[in-house]
């Protein structure tokens, strides 16, 4: 998504809400340089209020996750150590509408579950009605 912020509509504010500690957060910074803020939420409040729920461990360690892990330990990330997180907690992405409205939702259903870049845009973009 990074990316592709650009193409997102103008005055498009992004915001990551995390539940890491704040020492996985700035290894993640360093890692991972991301020009939009990232906000802890280590209690989930955020996680029960759009209802994100939890994954089973068969979702989570699928062939399709362990092969991006692969990929990633391939591109050089060599800090994919034991996970010390709870790696059951799905995120989600959402779209707020400039009147404080709920306009997209997507609930993960695994950790390897997305929305395409596209779909955030489209959704961005009809909620201001312009590019």
């Amino acid at each position: 998504m990074r990316d592709r912020i650009d193409d997102f509509p103008e005055g498009t504010r992004f915001v990551l809400i995390t539940f890491t500690d704040q020492i996985h957060l700035e290894r993640y910074h360093r890692r991972v340089d991301l020009p939009f803020p990232v906000l802890m939420d280590p209690e989930r409040v955020s996680y029960r209020a759009y209802s994100l729920g939890r994954a089973t461990r068969r979702r989570v360690w699928s062939p399709g996750v362990i092969r991006r892990y692969l990929q990633l330990f391939r591109q050089g990330q060599r800090d994919l150590q034991r996970p010390t997180e709870d790696v059951l907690q799905l995120g989600g992405d959402f779209v707020v509408g400039p009147d404080g409205r709920l306009v997209y939702v997507f609930r993960s259903e695994g950790p390897d579950d997305r929305p395409t870049v596209d779909a955030l845009i489209e959704a961005a973009t009809a909620t201001t009605g312009r590019r």
